[in-house]
């Protein structure tokens, strides 16, 4: 997408639509839209973090350093919401947590290895990409910083309607539709799956498992994503295997099972 569309228009048109969907969604199941006066400006701010700010900040940091390393820095997001929960929501997190959180950074760092020195001589955009994984915890701890009347389903429209009302204005001054062409037909199957899936089905399971989880441990689950991005580079990319992803990828599974995978008498 990023061959052929700007960046914050990929976002813009992706949060429009992904709204729309969302709204369909939840008109079929009846469930309320609107929520309660004193909740709006909460939603709207949490919306900002967590899609509109971790979204295009991701955008503009590929541009800057490739898919795989900007997927490997974004996810330092564990360690971030660890602190921030810690900090603002008095999380404590046992030795089981602990030691996950250590290893799945862990992994990351042996996966930053393989190419350490082009991370550090163009900061840029790692520097992008973790204000977006701090942009992205900040929308999860105050997610978690009050009980929400309105369904997560529902919360998740405004995320994208808060996230579009931003974005549309940045667009339209900086990057204008009328001067971009129309993209190629793959290009547009690709803002589809986009769309249904990272925007529509992953932000609604994602709303829903951290209003069961705590903040803490749904982000050590994410950790799984680094490992996908990695993976598809190699086999849809080309990228060549190495110790270091196939050793990260060990100790990421091992990290998300030892915080999700807990012995009958714990849970």
């Amino acid at each position: 997408m990023l061959t052929e569309i700007e960046p914050l228009t990929i976002r813009a048109v992706a949060f429009t639509l992904a709204a729309l969907g969302l709204t369909a969604i939840v008109r079929a199941k009846g469930l309320p839209m609107r929520p309660p006066r004193d909740e709006v400006w909460p939603i709207f701010i949490a919306g900002f973090f967590l899609v509109f700010g971790f979204n295009a900040m991701t955008s503009l940091g590929q541009i800057l350093v490739e898919t795989s390393k900007a997927a490997i820095i974004a996810y330092t997001m564990p360690a971030l919401t660890a602190g921030l929960a810690a900090g603002f929501l008095g999380e404590r997190f046992d030795k089981r947590v602990a030691i996950a959180l250590a290893v799945g950074m862990a992994a990351l760092v042996v996966l930053a290895s393989e190419n350490f020195s082009a991370i550090i001589k163009e900061p840029l955009g790692p520097v992008i990409m973790l204000l977006a994984a701090l942009s992205w915890s900040i929308g999860n701890v105050l997610l978690k910083t009050r009980t929400w009347t309105l369904p997560a389903l529902s919360q998740a429209v405004w995320y994208f309607v808060a996230s579009g009302l931003v974005c549309w204005p940045i667009v339209l001054v900086f990057e204008p539709p009328w001067h971009q062409t129309l993209p190629s037909a793959p290009v547009i199957g690709t803002m589809t799956f986009h769309v249904l899936g990272p925007m529509i089905v992953c932000y609604v399971l994602w709303t829903v498992l951290l209003a069961r989880l705590p903040a803490t441990i749904a982000a050590i689950s994410t950790l799984i994503a680094p490992v996908v991005a990695v993976g598809s580079a190699m086999v849809l990319l080309g990228d060549p295997p190495s110790w270091q992803k196939y050793t990260a990828l060990a100790m990421i599974v091992a990290s998300v099972a030892v915080t999700l995978i807990r012995p009958s008498k714990e849970t």
